[in-house]
């Protein structure tokens, strides 16, 4: 569903880049409370959503290049604003999808320069919102349980596409360049994007079922279903109990301490997943056109389209140039973009979540200043 240049016009184009801006800078300021484990259910797994978000960034961006077919001449692909904010968060989320979309839009020429904002605004901030809002909603009424957080994840995400095709009728309606009856473009939009949504649906919940399988303290969406494992030790414990004596009655209960579990393999894990998706299995994805591409050449959207800015960028079109065999060429390219995304992915999530540390860190030591007692001087006496 990536929006190109000249399917909406400047000003809404232009309002919709303000709108997108305002929503990346409250979803900074958000995702710092997520990824510095503050909130409710908040634990070990709060804290462990930095390192991790940067590789959900990744892994969306490699499962979009998965088109799946579903109808005749039409295919579709994650969008997963769904996805995101059910692993990390929903600010985090947005933050993630964000990503995405500037680094396909950049080095891919997928999605227009001029329509980021609407790409962002349409498949970042929506289907978050519309997402997650299902997904609390569900999961607050159905029994509390890894099934339930997965079929909540199922519904959100595919509700969470057809919403995207809604907003974007709406900018259409608002902003298009060509004239095409709003009626006919909600039609083939919405009727298309229902079947895509499935398969969104699917690629979600099998995802966030996978995930809660091995470590469910990851899933941001399930905290608060399971405890994270504790170690209980006793404030008297000591020689004599190392020796087999008997040990007196604690006069206090015995202090928890969180059990920290090494989220190595879950990113090694995550990343393989993701340069096999985007290196490999990118080569027998349908070639057909995506829903957005496949209503605007019927119904005539197109017709003002523009050239990306971009298209002679050695990655576009999701191939590098002068490399001969398709299947090496889509590899790379994709590899590369896992890579790239990655990394702009992680360095903003740990920027972010260093800069909720260091704000924490100052307001703690104001306190501390403010609570001491004044000090008496010569002069003061």
């Amino acid at each position: 569903m990536h929006v190109p240049d000249g399917f909406i016009d400047a000003p809404v184009s232009a309002a919709a880049g303000v709108l997108a801006a305002a929503a990346v800078a409250v979803s900074l300021r958000g995702a710092r409370r997520e990824l510095g484990g503050t909130g409710p259910h908040t634990g070990l797994g709060a804290e462990r959503t930095a390192p991790l978000a940067g590789l959900v960034a990744a892994f969306i961006f490699a499962v979009q290049m998965l088109n799946f077919p579903v109808a005749a001449g039409t295919s579709g692909h994650l969008l997963g604003g769904a996805l995101a904010a059910i692993l990390v968060g929903p600010f985090t989320g947005v933050l993630c999808v964000s990503v995405v979309l500037l680094m396909q839009s950049v080095l891919f020429a997928d999605g227009g320069l001029t329509a980021l904002g609407v790409n962002i605004t349409d498949m970042a901030v929506v289907t978050v919102l519309v997402a997650y809002g299902i997904f609390r909603g569900l999961v607050k009424v159905l029994p509390r349980g890894r099934r339930a957080v997965t079929a909540a994840a199922f519904v959100a995400a595919a509700v969470s596409v057809p919403a995207a095709a809604v907003a974007f009728t709406g900018l259409y309606a608002l902003g298009g360049t060509t004239d095409v009856p709003i009626a006919t473009v909600f039609a083939a939009m919405t009727g298309v994007h229902v079947l895509i949504g499935l398969g969104e649906a699917a690629i979600t919940a099998l995802t966030v079922g996978a995930v809660l399988a091995v470590r469910p303290d990851l899933v941001y969406g399930a905290r608060g279903l399971a405890k994270p494992l504790e170690l209980r030790t006793s404030p008297l414990a000591g020689p004599a109990a190392a020796a087999g004596e008997r040990e007196p009655e604690p006069a206090e209960p015995a202090r928890p301490v969180a059990v920290r579990r090494s989220t190595r393999r879950v990113w090694l894990a995550g990343v393989a997943a993701a340069l096999v998706c985007a290196g490999g299995l990118s080569y027998y994805a349908s070639t057909s056109p995506d829903g957005l591409e496949k209503v605007a050449r019927d119904q005539g959207i197109d017709a003002k389209a523009e050239e990306h800015a971009a298209k002679d960028s050695p990655l576009a079109d999701y191939s590098v140039k002068d490399i001969a065999s398709p299947r090496i060429a889509g590899g790379l390219a994709g590899v590369i973009g896992v890579g790239a995304t990655l990394a702009v992915g992680t360095g903003v999530f740990v920027v972010v979540r260093r800069r909720r540390a260091s704000a924490r860190d100052t307001a703690g030591t104001e306190a501390a200043g403010d609570a001491a007692p004044p000090r008496h001087t010569p002069e003061s006496a």
